[in-house]
Parts: C-alpha cells; structure tokens; sequence
C-alpha cells in the first residue's frame, strides 16, 4: 500500500498501549478502530485527552483522524492515541513542534507497570513483618 502525500502517519505508545494514526485533511471526523471517538472513550476525559494536541493547535475542525489502537486499557489507550496524533501533525507540518512540544504532546510518558517481585504479594507490597 503507498502512501499519498497528504495522508500522515504517526504512532504513539503509553503504558502498553500502541496507536497507529493517518491524518488527512477533512472536516474534523475521528474514527478509532472503525468507530467514533465518543462511543469509543466513553468517559469525555479520555477523548479530550485523545485529541489534545489538535485542540493545541487548533485543527480539529480541519483534520480527519483515523486511529488503530490495541493494548491496554482506555487511559493507556488515550495517551497513545495523543502521543501519535502530535507525531503525525509534526510530520504534516514542522511548524507546529514548538507549539506541541511546548504543552508536552511530543514527550512519551515512560511510565510502565512494575513488575512483581518473588516473595511478596505485588510490586512494592512487602508482607506483614513479625517479630515472633
């Protein structure tokens, strides 16, 4: 498949989550996996920050986003969706990476899951210390 030159591909990952993204010009539809960005982020904190970085710099009206997302959960899922929406736009237009990079859309948020360790009951949680 070839890409034309006014579709842009970005990708944005958080936590495990990975979202594969195509921006092309349009009239503002977002699409994630087939269906619309309200039914898809139920709780409208997600979806605002879905598409915070078009909201940043003011696209929203005039970009379609088309999203594939899989892995983790729905706020892992949003912040991917974000991290690969500021990528595309970056590689649509050089300009706007002060902007984003300014409000933080460009940086990918390290945080992962700590492993369990062996001999206690989670990651940090050690068990109950007895003297006796």
């Amino acid at each position: 498949m070839s890409v034309s030159d006014n579709i842009f591909i970005g990708t944005g990952r958080r936590k495990t989550a990975v979202a594969r993204i195509r921006l092309n010009a349009g009239t503002g539809k977002l699409t994630i996996n087939g269906r619309t960005f309200d039914s898809y982020f139920s709780h409208e904190n997600f979806a605002k920050q879905a598409y915070a970085p078009l909201l940043t710099t003011d696209l929203k009206e005039k970009i379609d986003v088309i999203a594939n997302v899989n892995g983790g959960g729905v706020a892992g899922q949003a912040g991917a969706v974000a991290h690969g929406i500021a990528r595309a736009l970056q590689k649509m237009n050089a300009e706007l990476r002060p902007v984003m990079k300014k409000a933080g859309h460009l940086k990918r948020d390290p945080r992962e899951k700590e492993r369990k360790k062996a001999g206690q009951p989670g990651a940090r949680k050690r068990f109950q210390f007895s003297k006796r």
